[in-house]
């Protein structure tokens, strides 16, 4: 198993030869990391004309809505990362757990789109994917496979979704409006703990050289866009907070693992403020907890295995939700009947409240955790964790009716509602939830887990997998990042040029 994607130069010149035309033609231009993270800086003629662009169509210009900063009708840009952040009438805990909204990104209403992009544009621009030719495929839970189906038909190519059968309803109604060919939706066994089955898919198809797979998990592009674009994002909202209140600190950056991208804001986090790094995971299948197995139903965090670009070494504190809190709370949140409860009976304000339709299942999960680490931590007012809500609750509307006959009889009311959230948000039973903090032997446990999956099973040579143990290591994949932006930079001009006047 070779690093995909981490290439410096053209490697195919015939590829991106044809990729230029096609890109030419189509009039495509590709947004650098650099205005992906800031998005300021892209021309303003292209940002003149995103307000006429449908932000859930396949227009090239869409590409540039591919960042933290739109509005809540995603056609207009704010100044800020659109966020909320969390009162204690909602968390139970005095802590501020600050949410970045990951809904309003374009296509998908998910941030994962940001990742599908970020993992194919080194390849167009070194000539290591034809999109005139061959297909990209895109295994995932859910969200990341959506992203690349969107990125791969703006791109003009056919993108191949793989993802388990168990999924909500809502991602494959999506897909079957997207992809060229209904076949390019591959359902693979199970739900979203067997990512292993996906891999095994992926490996079928990467036998035909007109498949080119696009592992999230492995992908370093996935790991350097969430370490620059949403690190700095994150960085900007806490740091609005901390020019109107100045004795404001930062405690943590929580995110579910899953493809281990998300995460990788963290490093930039901690690097900033000094916060610690928590990764979250399922109860229900505790892999970092417990080095376990089982299935559970947050779905987008995957499980099972540890990434390959999981920054392990840097990782302070694993906590472990149950699917119960996540089923449960998303008919609390979702539902005119728990709405009514958080607001007259709970006092959560109204705009808040609202602000519930930005939150999925692993969104919810991320927000648990956050108040499991506040409250273990003692975290006061003046202590702030910054989380990701890495999609809405439109994704995931079958599954609270799933959860409301399964879980309540068919039947939602008050008092379900005052017992849901007595539970799962103000109980923190060690049933629901499990916090560890990770000392130097967790870490090695957690990472040398990582050797059957990469290793064994993979294929990946020894030497590569251990030499992520080091700090050089994920410092050293910085370095990519100007270099990718000088590479699209030159393929844009080359492109342009190739326009017809």
């Amino acid at each position: 198993m070779e690093r995909p994607g981490l290439e410096r130069d053209v490697v195919d010149q015939g590829v991106y030869e044809r990729t230029l035309r096609r890109f030419a033609e189509a009039r495509i231009v590709m947004p650098t990391f650099a205005q992906l993270a800031d998005p300021d800086s892209v021309d303003p003629a292209i940002v003149a004309g995103l307000p006429d662009v449908d932000p859930d169509s396949a227009d090239p210009a869409n590409l540039f809505r591919v960042n933290w900063y739109n509005g809540p009708d995603r056609r207009t840009r704010t100044s800020l990362p659109a966020h909320v952040v969390l009162p204690s009438s909602l968390t139970g805990v005095e802590a501020r757990i600050v949410v970045a909204l990951g809904d309003r990104f374009p296509m998908i209403a998910s941030h994962k789109v940001l990742a599908a992009y970020a993992c194919l544009a080194p390849r167009l621009v070194t000539g290591q994917f034809d999109p005139s030719r061959q297909r990209a495929v895109w295994p995932s839970t859910g969200n990341y496979c959506r992203g690349g189906v969107a990125i791969s038909r703006i791109m003009g190519s056919r993108g191949v979704a793989v993802l388990p059968e168990g999924m909500s309803r809502e991602r494959f109604d999506w897909l079957a409006r997207w992809v060229s060919d209904p076949t390019d939706i591959v359902r693979t066994p199970g739900s979203e703990s067997n990512v292993k089955e996906i891999y095994d898919r992926c490996a079928e198809l990467d036998r035909d050289p007109d498949n080119v797979i696009f592992n999230q998990f492995s992908e370093f592009g996935n790991y350097l866009v969430h370490y620059l674009a949403t690190g700095r994002a994150l960085i900007r909202v806490v740091e609005s907070m901390q020019e109107a209140e100045p004795d404001l600190r930062v405690h943590a950056f929580v995110s579910a693992t899953g493809s281990a991208g998300t995460i990788g804001a963290g490093d930039s986090i901690k690097e900033r403020f000094g916060a610690r790094i928590v990764a979250v995971e399922a109860l229900e299948c505790p892999t970092m907890l417990e080095n376990g197995f089982g299935e559970h139903n947050i779905q987008g965090i995957g499980d099972k295995h540890i990434p390959l670009i999981h920054n392990v070494m840097n990782t302070d504190v694993v906590v472990g939700i149950s699917d119960r809190a996540t089923d449960r709370l998303n008919v609390l949140f979702d539902t005119p009947v728990g709405r009514d409860y958080l607001v007259n009976r709970r006092g959560v304000p109204a705009d808040v409240v609202d602000a519930l339709d930005a939150f999925g299942l692993s969104s919810i999960c991320n927000v648990l955790a956050a108040i499991a680490v506040a409250r273990n931590d003692r975290l006061g007012p003046d202590d702030v964790i910054v989380t990701v809500a890495t999609d809405g609750a439109a994704m995931y509307r079958t599954e609270r009716d799933k959860a409301i006959e399964r879980d309540f009889a068919g039947q939602f009311d008050r008092v379900a509602a005052a017992e849901t959230f007595a539970r799962y948000v103000l109980g923190g039973a060690p049933d629901d939830q499990r916090l560890l903090e990770l000392s130097p032997v967790d870490r090695r446990r957690i990472f040398n887990l990582g050797y059957f999956t990469w290793v064994e099973q993979q294929g990946l040579a020894f030497d590569q997998f251990v030499e992520r143990r080091e700090p050089g290591f994920w410092e050293g994949m910085r370095e990519y990042l100007p270099v990718w932006d000088d590479l699209i930079d030159t393929f844009n001009e080359r492109a342009r040029a190739m326009v017809p006047a």
